[in-house]
């Protein structure tokens, strides 16, 4: 479950059903998907966004694809579910979970080599349905190691959606701070505005309104006056992808606010699941960054706000070099500097442990 109050996404077998995050905050509509198609599509057009989150619907979307193959042949099963796989891997490039959730689905197609078509698509499913609740069991112990960083009273400032609309339960970042509420320490939140998609206006007020957390929304460029002022404790923001040596690509804007934080000693922590750590990718000069649509910046909505053939370079996501990050918080600990040794014990520690 995401939350007590809605669902991002859940699956039935037979469907997969996601809040659309695109209507948000005015409408709470969730859309009904039958094909593995149509949920990479939903995907691909942001119904559903958060490096988790797209994991988890990518697996979802492979389960679906699985139980509705109708045939015998173990050999023609195998090649449809590869194709899924590659229908899925084509539709955000920069969350790694994305690729780690198809790694999985992939691992559990080879394991059941020996078993009946119907046997294998069932264990695909069981499958998909691991990912999604041992997502909301991490998101718990990352909030758990997050909120015992931050003083009572906190104030903290983040980035970004990273609650229970981009992962499989209470979020990363947002996990941190509703523990730290749900403790007591009666957390305050400033939120960026996060231009040009406006996930932290849209999505992460409405959902921190919904728990009743103390919020405040403020203008991306408001950041840096917001800091110098000391009226914060921490800034907590979430990641798509983190490199061997500590660098985090994050959604457009991070990168600033760590430089801020940096210039004006404020702590600045990002958290993340481990599936989202990828130490194959050395640094974050070598993440993919995806680049959207110019229209997300020259538009608002159908509304223009810029001349008519204005030129607008739109980049999703930046990358914050290791130097900046004072820890990162994942479900077996932070990990802190010098992260090229850091990163890989809190990969190795066993789930639970």
């Amino acid at each position: 479950m995401s939350s007590s109050t809605f669902h991002t996404i859940t699956y039935d077998g037979k469907r997969v059903v996601m809040l659309d995050q695109t209507l948000l905050p005015h409408e709470e509509v969730y859309r009904v998907y039958t094909s593995p198609q149509a949920v990479a599509h939903a995907i691909r057009n942001m119904v559903i966004r958060g490096a988790p989150a797209i994991g988890i619907a990518a697996a979802y979307g492979i389960a679906l694809g699985a139980i509705q193959y109708s045939g015998d042949d173990s050999s023609d099963f195998e090649e449809f579910v590869e194709e899924i796989c590659e229908i899925m891997a084509v539709t955000r490039p920069t969350a790694v979970n994305l690729f780690w959730a198809i790694r999985r689905m992939r691992a559990r197609l080879a394991k059941s080599a020996d078993l009946p078509v119907a046997e294998r698509a069932r264990a695909l499913d069981q499958e998909a349905r691991c990912i999604h609740a041992e997502d909301a069991e991490i998101c718990e112990r990352i909030g758990a190691f997050g909120a015992a960083l931050l003083p009572p009273k906190a104030v903290v400032l983040t980035h970004c959606n990273t609650g229970a609309l981009a992962t499989g339960g209470i979020g990363t970042a947002l996990g941190v701070i509703r523990t730290a509420h749900r403790e007591g320490k009666m957390v305050r939140v400033y939120a960026d505005e996060t231009r040009p998609y406006l996930q932290g206006s849209r999505l992460t007020v409405w959902e921190l309104q919904k728990d009743r957390i103390d919020v405040t929304l403020i203008v991306d460029g408001a950041a840096g006056s917001l800091l110098k002022s000391h009226k914060v404790d921490a800034v907590i923001v979430g990641t798509d992808r983190v490199a061997a040596n500590g660098d985090v690509a994050n959604k457009i804007g991070t990168l600033s606010l760590a430089v801020l934080a940096n210039e004006f000693r404020v702590p600045f922590y990002v958290a993340a699941p481990t599936t989202t750590i990828d130490l194959e990718t050395m640094t974050g000069a070598d993440i993919v960054i995806e680049e959207r649509s110019p229209q997300e910046i020259t538009h608002i909505g159908d509304v223009a706000v810029a001349p008519d053939g204005a030129i607008a370079f739109n980049p999703a996501f930046d990358v914050t070099p290791a130097m900046y990050i004072s820890g990162i918080i994942t479900e077996n600990g932070v990990a802190t500097a010098p992260y090229d040794a850091s990163l890989p014990k809190v990969m190795s520690v066993e789930p639970g442990k």
